[in-house]
């Protein structure tokens, strides 16, 4: 699997829909091949990456807690941890 998806279940404070969206962009980017849709296969993409990002919310909405928290930390996340520690 694409291994810049990372894991967001079980996440503190809670993901939020842009980790979900990204997470799902990134799936659809590695199924279907195409890293920056065209004209063409924009409207495609855009239902697709909504369409996942629902479904995926609404899994992680219905699943139980976790007992362990996520071992990696989502790329919006870093980048606002790496903004922290510039501000300090």
């Amino acid at each position: 699997m694409c291994r810049s998806i990372t894991t967001l279940r079980g996440l503190e404070p809670a993901a939020t829909p842009e980790e979900v969206e990204a997470a799902a962009r990134q799936f659809v980017r590695k199924l279907s091949g195409i890293r920056h849709p065209s004209a063409v296969t924009q409207e495609t993409f855009d239902r697709a990456v909504a369409d996942i990002a629902a479904v995926a919310a609404r899994m992680l909405d219905e699943l139980p807690p976790r007992k362990q928290p996520p071992t990696t930390v989502p790329p919006n996340r870093r980048r606002n941890l790496a903004a922290e520690a510039e501000q300090d």
